[in-house]
Parts: C-alpha cells; sequence; structure tokens
C-alpha cells in the first residue's frame, strides 16, 4: 500500500538517492536509505496489515520509520504519549482495539493485558502483543488514532486518514514557501503537530529532520531542571526551523535575556499548543527568535492557521491554511475541511465541519483571533489539555474538603483553591495521594487554602453548584498570579 506522503517520499529518493534526509547525532539517513528502512519493517509488520498497532517511543529515527512503514503495510498507527499513565495507556489500546505494541521501554500496563512479546529486528524495538483484543469499528479510511494530551483520564481517540495529513503538509509548504529546511523536533514525535509539521513539511519540504531523544534535548514534554542541555544542543545542531510550546518559548527568551545567543540558522519558529502572549512573541524577536504564532487542533490534522513572514500580525493565530475556512457561531469557531474521520466508537461529524470548542472572530485583514474556550478546559503552556473537574474530583474525593477549583491555563502547571477543614499538613499529605495517580501535566503542584466557602448568593457558583471559574478566578487573580512569578528552572 501507499499514500501520498510515502508518493512524495519515494520521488524526492528517486531525484537525490543520496542526500541526507534525517539524522539522530550517531546515524544519517539518505533518503534512499530511509525508504529501504521503510520497507524492511514494512514487510516484517505486514501480518497487522488493517489493524490497530500502538507506538511507544521516544523521538528517534525509529519512531519516524515505524510511522512510514505503518503506511506502507497499511497498519492503523496509535501513536502514545509518553506521558500518559498506565491506566491511560491501557485505556487507549483497548478502546481502539490494538493488536499490540511496539516500544522501546519497559511496559507498565498490567500483565494481564499484555501477551507475547518479539523483537522487531528490522526496527530494534520490540512488539508486544495484546491480550483479549476486541473488534472494534474505526470510520472508513482511518490510518492513524491520535489520542489528546488526556484533558481526563479516559481521553478520546481521533482518528484521521492519511489524506489528512498530507493535506496539512501541502498547505504549509504552500504558506510557508520554505525549500530544503532543516527542521529540529524538539516536541514529542507522538504530538500530531510536530508529526505533520516538524516531520512529513521538512521532508516534503526536500529538507532533513534532526531527531534527538528527549534527554539529549532537554526536553522530555516540560521544563525540569537547568535548561543548559537544550540551549547546548539548539547552538551545536544550528537547526533552521523548530515547533515549540509557550513554555518552551518563555524558556529561550529567558536564556536569550541572560546572555544565550540563539542560532543564527534559525529562519521560522512555530509556537502552538496554547494561548502565546503577544508581548512574549515581540520580547522573542528581539533577541533573533522569529517566532510565529499558529493554531490547530487534533481534529483537523492540527495546523488550522498560522502567522507567517509574509502574512504577520502577532497577537493573532495568523490567517487560515489554504485547504480550511471557518464560520463563527454565537462566538464559537466551526472550522469547514480536511475534518477528521471520527472519534473512536462516535459517529463521524456531520458536513466535515469541526466545533472547536474555541470562541474567536477573523479580523478586518482576516487573521483569526481566540478570545479562549467555550467550556472550561485547561490548556498548559506545554499544550496539555486538562478536564479540571476530573482533577477536582479525585481532590473531593477526601470528605473533608469541601471545595476546589483547578486553575491553570497558559500556564505550566496546576494550582487549586481549595476549601477545607484539614490541617496544613493533612492537606499536602492528600494531594501527595491524588498527585500520584494524576499524569504530571495535571498534578496540582501549588495550592491556596480559602477561609470562606465559594457561594451562589456571592456569584461563584452556579445555581447547580459549579464553580464560576472567571468570577473566581477575577475575585482571586492577584493571589492567583503571584504564584507563577517565581522561575521553574534555572539555565546554567
Amino acid at each position: 500500500m501507499s499514500s501520498k506522503i510515502l508518493q512524495s517520499l519515494e520521488m524526492l529518493a528517486t531525484e537525490q538517492p543520496d542526500k541526507i534526509c534525517v539524522g539522530d547525532g550517531l546515524q544519517q539517513l539518505t533518503r534512499q536509505q530511509l525508504m529501504q528502512q521503510v520497507e524492511s519493517v514494512a514487510a516484517e509488520l505486514m501480518e497487522y496489515q488493517h489493524q490497530v498497532v500502538g507506538l511507544l517511543a521516544d523521538n528517534s529515527l525509529q519512531w519516524l520509520i515505524m510511522d512510514l512503514a505503518a503506511q506502507r503495510a497499511g497498519i492503523i498507527l496509535l501513536p502514545l504519549p509518553l506521558f500518559f499513565t498506565p491506566d491511560q495507556l491501557q485505556h487507549a489500546l483497548q478502546s481502539a482495539g490494538a493488536v499490540g505494541l511496539v516500544h522501546d521501554r519497559p511496559l507498565t500496563i498490567d500483565a494481564d493485558v499484555l501477551a507475547e512479546s518479539h523483537f522487531v529486528n528490522s526496527l530494534m524495538m520490540r512488539f508486544t502483543a495484546c491480550r483479549g483484543k476486541s473488534y472494534i469499528t474505526l470510520p472508513a479510511g482511518t490510518a492513524k488514532i491520535t489520542f489528546t494530551s488526556g484533558s481526563t483520564a479516559d481521553p478520546k481517540g481521533v482518528c484521521l486518514s492519511n489524506d489528512n495529513q498530507y493535506q496539512v503538509s501541502q498547505s504549509l509548504l504552500s504558506v510557508l514557501q520554505m525549500q530544503n529546511v532543516r527542521h529540529m523536533a524538539l516536541l514529542p514525535l507522538s504530538t500530531l503537530l510536530e508529526n505533520i509539521a516538524g516531520l512529513y513539511t521538512p521532508l516534503l519540504s526536500g529538507g532533513e529532520v534532526i531527531l534527538l531523544g528527549m534527554k539529549e534535548t532537554g526536553f522530555s514534554g516540560s521544563l525540569s531542571g537547568k535548561l543548559y542541555q537544550l540551549l547546548t544542543t539548539l547552538s551545536h545542531y544550528q537547526p533552521e526551523s523548530l515547533i515549540l510550546v509557550p513554555e518552551l518559548l518563555s524558556a529561550l527568551v529567558l536564556a536569550a535575556e541572560q546572555d544565550w545567543q540563539p542560532p543564527e540558522s534559525l529562519r521560522f519558529i512555530a509556537v502552538g499548543g496554547s494561548r502565546v502572549a503577544r508581548e512574549l512573541i515581540e520580547r522573542a524577536r528581539q533577541f533573533g527568535l522569529p517566532v510565529y504564532e499558529g493554531y490547530g487542533l487534533s481534529e483537523c490534522s492540527s495546523v488550522v492557521s498560522l502567522n507567517t513572514p509574509a502574512q504577520d500580525k502577532p497577537g493573532t493565530a495568523g490567517k487560515l491554511l489554504p485547504h480550511v475556512d471557518i464560520q463563527i457561531e454565537e462566538g464559537e469557531i466551526m472550522v469547514t475541511g480536511n475534518a477528521f474521520l471520527g472519534y473512536i466508537g462516535i459517529n463521524s461529524p456531520q458536513q466535515n465541519r469541526v466545533s472547536t470548542g474555541d470562541m474567536g472572530y477573523l479580523d478586518q485583514d482576516g487573521f483569526l483571533v481566540i478570545h479562549g474556550r467555550k467550556k472550561q478546559l485547561l490548556i498548559s503552556s506545554y499544550g496539555r489539555n486538562i478536564n479540571p473537574e476530573w482533577v477536582e474530583s479525585e481532590v473531593l474525593a477526601h470528605p473533608e474538603i469541601l471545595q476546589c477549583v483547578l486553575f491553570g491555563d497558559a500556564k505550566p502547571y496546576c494550582t487549586a483553591l481549595i476549601y477545607t477543614r484539614l490541617s496544613d499538613v493533612e492537606l499536602e499529605h492528600w494531594l501527595l495521594k491524588v498527585n500520584h495517580k494524576l499524569p504530571a501535566y495535571a498534578q496540582i503542584i501549588k495550592w491556596l487554602r480559602i477561609e470562606q466557602p465559594l457561594t451562589a448568593k456571592a456569584g461563584l457558583l452556579t445555581a447547580n453548584g459549579r464553580p464560576r471559574r472567571n468570577q473566581i478566578f477575577s475575585l482571586f487573580q492577584n493571589e492567583l498570579e503571584s504564584i507563577y512569578q517565581e522561575p521553574q528552572y534555572g539555565i546554567f
């Protein structure tokens, strides 16, 4: 089998077979060598054609090869984030009806979910079968299932076709007009944005992708500890393009303010995953970081709009890509064109249209402006989706905790307002237990005790007791904002 992505890469391999297209710091592959390895892996895994296979691995040449080999073999690929908890991994595999999992690390999933394991010689990774696979009906044409960062304990799987992904890559090539670009993948490849815009698009431009493991880049999905490794890696490899989440951009700007020199090679840095302050973009550009904000979502195969050097308005999410259009209904952004095939177990979207859940509008110049979320989903500055009610429910499982309201939209971590009869020590002990059950991106890192309960009479709760988050945030804004003033990482 073949896809338009593979066909295009094969054409490039025919034209310039000996041109380097990907490397990991230790090994480089030419276009011809890449396609040969893709063929070998596809042949070894052909028995899983038309079935779902998970992929749990760090950024590497093998990740890319497995991704393309799945397209060649007709395997439905399920890339899994490394930050998923064992329960989330198990949910993803079972809900997708996966027959097995290709992985580069020991598995922590319950043993009764897994069966026999063998080594995939052509890929240098293991394949572990899933026990008791259930038959799942997927939308016709499904080639990839992407799970969002896990806004709840049981995130939904978005079904995409190869054409969905190819269309976004082609639109990006059209608006960016960048050929032979040298891109470094910093975000996990299980992130759809990096997968499409950071792998396919540079390769289809005739360029090269630098694939380093998370330990080598110093970024493992969140920033902890020092930035020295990341800064050193960027300076050493001199990439021309990057994709960042806002928190990574903030870290690079902080480093530049402390005399780090960004690589002069940089031509384009896309930033997305969460809202970006205009002031941050302007500060970044002052230090030679060519940053451009975009907007997208998994249901649209990632990118929907993007600022570019040719069409740029900081403070907006850019102009729409050529293959999509939007309508605004009651303030909500509705995207048409290139919609996903459907969620696992849920009917396909109607009329090729996606309800984004984001509020916004097109300004007079055609740039997309995002106001915020229609619902109360939080999106951290690392681009992680978090349903606050999920985390709050875990906290409120303690009978002595009467109220909990989570915050953290566009922030590096979650904070909570808590009304409780527990002492500080007792509360800290309970939150440690709660955090142990949550993935790192959803854990409560800091909290504030409120002395009086939130009430509907004060306008802070709805009639049925749900928190009015905007009103609560306004009331406690100074206290909440002060929590985030201390830097969370050093540089050297």
